[in-house]
């Protein structure tokens, strides 16, 4: 692995991500450079770029560890400080998700990047390829994605997705920092549209909101089944939706669906009728104040559930299961898989539905956008706080119980799944020792 130490790192781009990954590499001692562009009106070249750190290092919770650590971040703008960047170890692009941006934003940082430098782009899913084109030998070599997730003091994970020139040390070096100084859990991703966690991530949020008009269930039912009975953030799936923001997540399955035509539930990714009409209404979550929910200030500030098929809010139902109620009494989560995968009321079918249809899913997306299976329970443990991964959680149910369940259903797997069975594999209770002993046999069937 090369020997580099990284003191400064540059940030182009102060918004939502720019300014929170500024002030995460401030937190490690790291010296920032947090660029934008000039405004348009006014005399102060450097307002949108401050306004937008002052706004984060008031935001709740804070990107910042101690408020003294800001001093290490310095602003200016890409007219008049871009060639600072000669003196940054490491330069990461954090401009708008629109690839011809991108792309002139770099072609302007090759101007004044020292060769051999660091340079990553933070993109949620714009071909690393694409956005490196027209850029020299030693740019693509030192070039790949880093995506980090928000807030990136508090989320776990980071991804880096190399392009195909970017040279294997760089990729080493980058694994070893995200989690050795950064903190990270760091997944290398191959360069698919969503790479690992929003794809499966998203696919998953996109099966439920498919599911919940199939079964009739309300926004409270599904977000109490998806939530810590599962192993999974409180905010489960609507709440989640809320906080990320509608039009962002119609954005991300739009994309998988455009950019990934053979994909086999590549229909899953058509925008409900429902969750259209929310976004046209501009019903999108948290930063509209209303989505999924909305807080009703005028009657003491209860919290109003949105009704699916009138699009108008009424008071919360708490929903009442008892496969919940049994699955309740068992703390050990793997033992409490089973019990919700077993159900027998309308929870254990809704369980079945939508783990049949997850395990499925991953299943075909190796070798798409992974080899190592571990690397799609990493992602999806670190960024979207699950407890068990897919395929964890697949271990949990039992691996044959789920696949023969499937297979009377005519849900189709990917064939290596019964091929590693055939071959006498175990199953087992960690998804990491699956992936080590399918590595095990692709490499004597290699041999």
């Amino acid at each position: 692995m090369t020997n580099r130490n990284i003191k400064k790192v540059a940030v182009l781009g102060s918004g939502v991500m720019g300014s929170r990954i500024a002030c995460h590499f401030a937190n490690v001692g790291c010296e920032v450079l947090l660029l934008d562009i000039v405004p348009k009106e006014g005399t102060d070249r450097n307002k949108i770029v401050n306004d937008a750190l002052s706004f984060a290092l008031k935001s709740n919770p804070s990107p910042i560890y101690d408020k003294a650590f800001a001093s290490r971040i310095s602003t200016g703008n890409f007219d008049d400080d871009l060639a600072k960047i000669k003196d940054c170890d490491w330069i990461i692009e954090v401009v708008i998700e629109r690839l011809d941006i991108k792309q002139q934003v770099l072609a302007n940082v090759e101007k004044y990047r020292t060769p051999g430098t660091l340079i990553t782009t933070n993109t949620s899913g714009i071909p690393i390829n694409a956005i490196a084109e027209g850029r020299s030998a030693d740019f693509r070599k030192h070039f790949c994605g880093t995506h980090f997730f928000n807030p990136p003091r508090y989320l776990q994970l980071l991804e880096i997705i190399p392009g195909p020139d970017t040279d294997p040390s760089v990729l080493s070096f980058l694994e070893d920092y995200g989690q050795r100084v950064l903190g990270k859990v760091t997944v290398l991703c191959k360069d698919t549209p969503a790479f690992i966690a929003n794809r499966i991530g998203v696919f998953g949020i996109m099966g439920l909101f498919h599911l919940v008009e199939e079964m009739g269930l309300t926004v409270e039912e599904v977000d109490r089944l998806t939530g810590p009975v599962l192993g999974r953030p409180k905010s489960a799936t609507f709440r989640t939706a809320d906080v990320v923001g509608l039009d962002t997540l119609v954005k991300v399955a739009q994309g998988v669906k455009d950019n990934c035509p053979n994909d086999e539930q590549n229909a899953l990714f058509t925008i409900p009728g429902y969750l259209q009409k929310m976004v046209e209404k501009n019903m999108l979550g948290s930063k509209t104040g209303k989505g999924f929910f909305f807080k009703d200030r005028a009657n003491k500030g209860e919290i109003m559930a949105l009704d699916l098929k009138t699009l108008e809010y009424r008071p919360q139902v708490k929903p009442k299961f008892a496969t919940m109620d049994a699955a309740k009494k068992e703390d050990d989560l793997v033992k409490r898989m089973s019990i919700l995968y077993d159900g027998s009321d309308k929870a254990g079918e809704f369980y079945r539905k939508s783990f049949h249809g997850l395990f499925a899913y991953v299943s075909h997306r190796i070798p798409e956008i992974t080899d190592a299976l571990y690397k799609i329970d990493d992602a999806l443990r670190a960024g979207f706080g699950w407890e068990l991964g897919p395929f964890e959680t697949w271990d949990a149910v039992g691996l044959k119980t789920a696949l023969d369940a499937m297979q009377k259903a005519g849900i189709a797997v990917s064939p290596w799944v019964a091929e590693m069975l055939a071959a006498g594999t175990p199953p087992s209770t960690n998804g990491r020792r699956q992936a080590a002993l399918l590595r095990c046999r692709e490499q004597e069937l290699q041999a």
